[in-house]
């Protein structure tokens, strides 16, 4: 059985113009898949407890690993959503720099590059900065009635995402090569 963590490439050359993405939630879910790192399929981690859904496509980046065990967190933005599992090709417009109850845990936020309204965003800066209050209200809000802190520490740019990227894929090659 195919497992997307570790069998799609990331090309680490060209992670500044393309990062394969994988789809775990669909934006507007308030059901939160996580993948099953043995199996490769995805499941059913919980319902959201908080009155708030997804605000983008969720996912992670295949050949990353971070601190927390799990590959690296990503948020594509599109005009629709995306059905969970789906391999979507993405560029990283900038990042969140987190922390929750386990740790550091940024999220990469990327535009689908098959999606024309975003075919000119290259940056955070490139959209409507309520586009970035709306997704880091969410991060806040959508574990509290679990009892569970998140703290969104910063909004970076492009350039400090693809370091980001590129590090945790580093991660992954001492990890599991």
């Amino acid at each position: 059985m195919t497992n997307p963590w570790h069998d799609v490439p990331l090309e680490r050359s060209h992670i500044a113009e393309r990062i394969p993405t994988i789809v775990e939630v669909p934006k507007g879910s308030k059901n939160k898949y996580e993948l099953d790192k043995h199996t490769g399929l995805l499941a059913l981690d919980r319902v959201l407890y908080s009155a708030v859904h997804y605000p983008a496509n969720y996912g992670f980046i295949p050949r990353t690993y971070c601190d927390d065990g799990d590959p690296l967190d990503i948020l594509v933005l599109s005009q629709e959503p995306i059905h969970p599992l789906t391999l979507v090709q993405a560029r990283a417009i900038g990042a969140f720099k987190m922390r929750d109850e386990k740790g550091l845990d940024d999220k990469i936020v990327a535009v689908a590059l098959g999606d024309p309204a975003f075919a000119t965003v290259y940056d955070h800066e490139d959209l409507p900065r309520h586009v970035f209050r709306e997704i880091q209200r969410f991060f806040e809000d959508y574990k509290a009635l679990e009892e569970k802190e998140v703290v969104v520490e910063a909004l970076l740019g492009r350039s400090e995402a693809v370091e980001i990227v590129d590090a945790a894929a580093a991660y992954y090659l001492r990890e599991f090569a």
